[in-house]
């Protein structure tokens, strides 16, 4: 992931941005997803999100123009403000790399809305004398299908306690 890393970040690991893990929180919990291709469609949604969170166009496609963001730091933001961090100057000196993946995905469909809650796990490769360290959240999102395509327009963060 490179230094251009959007302000939303923060919150899903800086926003999201994030690395984890709770001992209390199992890793093998299953995931619950609907065999709907509604449901299909936002998990192929979220984790091509989560592979390419460092692209401006990958933002752009996820979050909806009236999207209300609160990080896990309590900062809340839209999209105008999500994008405007991908204008930012890059910082001298690159961040540690950072891979994404989401765990335990429950999705609850309501027409043309539906709900997606999972565990966020950051993992922050080690980098000079800092080891590596994996970050989780709980997030939550409400995707609306609007003219055939899912995006968020609300989103929740919020750090496991006892994770990094």
């Amino acid at each position: 992931m490179n230094c251009r890393m959007p302000a939303i970040m923060p919150a899903i690991v800086l926003a999201t941005t994030l690395a984890w893990l709770a001992p209390a929180v199992a890793d093998d919990v299953p995931n619950d997803v609907p065999a709907t291709p509604s449901a299909e469609a936002i998990v192929d949604l979220l984790e091509d999100f989560l592979a390419n969170v460092d692209e401006a166009a990958t933002h752009d496609r996820f979050w909806a123009e009236d999207l209300v963001y609160t990080s896990s730091d309590g900062t809340r933001r839209g999209k105008a403000e999500i994008m405007a961090g991908f204008d930012e100057p890059a910082a001298d000196e690159p961040g540690p790399e950072v891979t994404y993946s989401g765990r335990d995905i429950r999705i609850r469909e309501y027409g043309n809305t539906a709900t997606v809650a999972f565990r966020l796990v950051a993992n922050v490769a080690a980098r000079g004398d800092a080891p590596a360290r994996e970050l989780a959240y709980f997030n939550t999102g409400t995707f609306v299908q609007r003219d055939g395509q899912w995006q968020v327009v609300a989103w929740q963060a919020t750090r496991i306690p006892g994770s990094d």
